[in-house]
């Protein structure tokens, strides 16, 4: 079973994200456990850049792995604040440190995010 915390909040794509999800918020995006071991070794991760406008359910990015290339969609719909520089030079925080250092972006919220499950539904998502 893959690690699932509490504390967040899960889209159906397989992205976490963590924070108050109210208009005028910065929430933190990744991808979950689940994910991260259904793709292997994560060997490039390109992310939304920052003042890019994101949008619930569109592709922002991609993840290639040694297994293939996948889509990644954001969660939340705002404007991108932040991106984690660290995954440039080692994009295995992916994988090592799916919930804390292998956060991909940060985005202020334009509208409520809907449509996210709880750490129950998820798990019963992905069991």
């Amino acid at each position: 079973m893959p690690e699932i915390p509490d504390s967040l909040m899960y889209s159906e794509e397989h992205e976490w994200v963590r924070g108050d999800t109210a208009p005028g918020s910065t929430v933190t995006v990744g991808i979950t456990d689940y994910a991260a071991d259904a793709l292997g070794d994560v060997v490039y991760v390109e992310a939304p850049s920052v003042g890019d406008e994101v949008k619930a359910g569109d592709v922002c990015g991609e993840l290639e792995s040694t297994k293939a290339v996948s889509e990644m969609y954001s969660p939340v719909t705002g404007v991108v604040t932040d991106v984690n520089a660290q995954l440039e030079n080692s994009p295995d925080l992916v994988n090592s440190d799916v919930y804390g250092e292998g956060w991909i972006f940060k985005v202020e919220l334009s509208e409520s995010a809907q449509d996210l499950l709880d750490p129950d539904a998820y798990a019963d998502k992905v069991s």
